[in-house]
């Protein structure tokens, strides 16, 4: 696993246009997981394009601090090349 901001973004920066999950803390014993795509990364937050038919809103941007903290987690899809 990455263990700085910079590697994090760098392995991101890899990834731009693949399909992903994000897994996020909600609250207390309360998760989210959202679908979409992984669209532009900044020096501080990645933007993801969610998908329309399972969310009311188009983006949401995480920090790189939210997965080196473990706040959120991501997953890529195994069958895209």
């Amino acid at each position: 696993m990455p263990i700085t901001l910079a590697s994090i973004k760098h392995d991101l920066d890899g990834k731009v246009g693949h399909n992903l999950t994000v897994v996020a803390q909600a609250g207390r014993k309360k998760i989210t997981r959202r679908r979409g795509i992984l669209k532009e990364t900044y020096p501080a937050v990645f933007v993801v394009d969610l998908n329309q038919e399972e969310n009311a809103f188009e983006r949401v941007s995480y920090s790189y601090a939210d997965l080196l903290t473990q706040s959120i987690k991501i997953d890529f899809d195994e069958d895209e090349a």
